[in-house]
C-alpha cells in the first residue's frame, strides 16, 4: 500500500464522512479520480442515496477519466437500482485503476463490483485504509448483515454520572460547546431516538438547529403504549419532520389513529411484561431504512439497549460538576451483580469541547 493511495484514499473518506445522515438506505461513499498525480474529480453519494459517489466523481472529470485511478470508499455497486451499476459507469470511463477501502457485503454486490472492473481489464487494489473505511460504513454493513442500525448512546451528565438534580433540574449541566457538538452528532446520523420517557418529561424537539439548512434527522420515539404529550413539540411537528413511534401491540388504537393523523409512522414491536423489546424496536427502523441511530436517552432506555448489548458507540460529555447521590443517574437499573457482567467499551478518543471533557467508547 503506497502512500499515494493512503492519501488519496483518505480523502474519499473524509468526502464520505461528509454525507453522513443524509444518504439512507445507502452508504455514504466518497470518490477521487486521480490522474498524473493530480486530482480531476471528487464526489460523495448525495444526500438520499442518488447520484452515487462514482457517478459525481466521473462527471466532474469528464473524458480526463480515462486511464486515471479513481479511489472509493466502498466497492463500487453491480446492480440495477436508482441508478445503473457504478462498477460500469466506471468500466465506461475507460479509468485504468481502481482502489478501494471496503468490501461491500451487500447480497447485490459482494464481490461483484471487483469482478466487473476485473473482466474489463481494469487493475483493482482493495483493502486500503480498511480500518477507517470500514468505521466509516459500519451503520450500513450492520443492517446488511444483522439487520439493524448502528446505534451511538449519547449521555452527558456531571463528574459523578449524574443527568439532573433530585428535582429532575438538568439545563444545563454540559456547556454550550457541547451542546452545538450534540447537533452536529445529530446531523451525521439518520436519526434521533429517545424513550418515552424522555419524550413526556422534556418535550424535546430532537431536531437539528443553528447550523444552517440542513436535512433533519427522522425522530424516534419508543413507548409502548404511545403515551406521549399530544400537545406537544413531537406533535406539533410532526407533519414537517418525520416523527417514527415504536409501540407494542397493545398501544390504543384510538392513539395509533391520531398519531396518524398527525403524521407520525407508527411501528409496531414485540414487547414483554409492559417494556417493549430493544432488539425489535432496531429490527423494525432496520427494514425502515436507518442506518445510523443517534440514541439520547433516558437512563432506563439507555440501559436496557446496553443490557441487550446493542449499543455500539457511546459518546460522553463530562461536566465539571457533582450533583451527589440524590441526583438521577445516567443510566437506569441494569441488574448487574458481577463486573463481568458488565458492557465493555475501548475508549477511541478524548478531548476538551469548552469546559467539558468528551470521551468517545466503541463496543469492545
Amino acid at each position: 500500500m503506497s502512500a499515494q493511495d493512503q492519501r488519496y484514499m483518505a480523502m474519499a473518506i473524509a468526502l464520505g464522512r461528509r454525507g453522513l445522515g443524509q444518504c439512507w438506505p445507502n452508504p455514504s461513499v466518497g470518490c477521487v479520480i486521480v490522474k498524473d498525480s493530480r486530482i480531476i474529480g471528487r464526489g460523495r453519494t448525495a444526500a438520499g442515496g442518488a447520484p452515487h459517489a462514482e457517478t459525481e466523481a466521473l462527471k466532474q472529470a469528464g473524458e480526463n477519466a480515462r486511464g486515471a485511478t479513481a479511489y472509493v470508499s466502498l466497492e463500487p455497486c453491480a446492480h440495477h437500482g436508482r441508478t445503473p451499476p457504478c462498477a460500469n459507469a466506471l468500466v465506461d470511463a475507460g479509468v485504468a485503476r481502481v482502489v478501494i477501502g471496503s468490501h461491500d457485503p451487500n447480497p447485490q454486490v459482494d464481490g461483484q463490483g471487483v469482478a466487473i472492473l476485473q473482466a474489463a481489464g481494469i487493475l483493482v487494489t482493495t483493502g486500503v485504509l480498511k480500518a477507517e473505511a470500514d468505521a466509516l460504513h459500519a451503520g450500513f454493513f450492520l443492517r446488511i448483515t444483522e439487520g439493524r442500525p448502528w446505534v451511538t448512546l449519547k449521555l452527558a451528565s456531571s463528574f459523578d454520572g449524574r443527568i439532573a438534580t433530585a428535582t429532575g433540574e438538568s439545563q444545563w449541566i454540559t456547556g454550550p460547546e457541547a451542546r452545538r457538538m450534540v447537533h452536529a452528532m445529530r446531523l451525521n446520523h439518520d436519526a434521533v431516538m429517545v424513550g418515552g420517557g424522555t419524550a413526556r418529561d422534556d418535550d424535546p424537539s430532537l431536531t437539528v438547529r443553528d447550523l444552517g439548512d440542513v436535512r433533519q434527522p427522522v425522530r424516534v420515539v419508543a413507548s409502548n403504549c404511545l403515551d406521549i404529550p399530544l400537545g406537544g413539540n413531537l406533535a406539533r411537528t410532526a407533519k414537517d419532520i418525520p416523527v417514527w413511534l415504536c409501540h407494542g401491540p397493545a398501544a390504543p388504537s384510538e392513539l395509533k389513529d391520531v398519531w396518524t393523523g398527525l403524521g407520525a409512522t407508527l411501528l409496531e414491536c414485540d414487547a414483554f411484561r409492559g417494556q417493549l423489546n430493544p432488539r425489535s424496536i432496531l429490527t423494525a427502523l432496520g427494514q425502515a431504512g436507518l442506518t445510523r441511530v443517534f440514541c439520547e436517552g433516558g437512563g432506563s432506555f439507555a440501559a436496557a439497549l446496553l443490557q441487550a448489548e446493542l449499543v455500539d458507540e457511546i459518546v460522553g460529555f463530562t461536566a465539571g460538576l457533582a450533583l451527589g447521590a440524590e441526583g438521577r443517574p445516567s443510566l437506569g437499573s441494569m441488574g448487574l451483580t458481577r463486573l463481568s457482567g458488565a458492557p465493555r467499551f475501548t475508549l477511541q478518543e478524548t478531548r476538551p469541547v469548552g469546559a467539558d471533557i468528551l470521551h468517545r467508547w466503541t463496543r469492545s
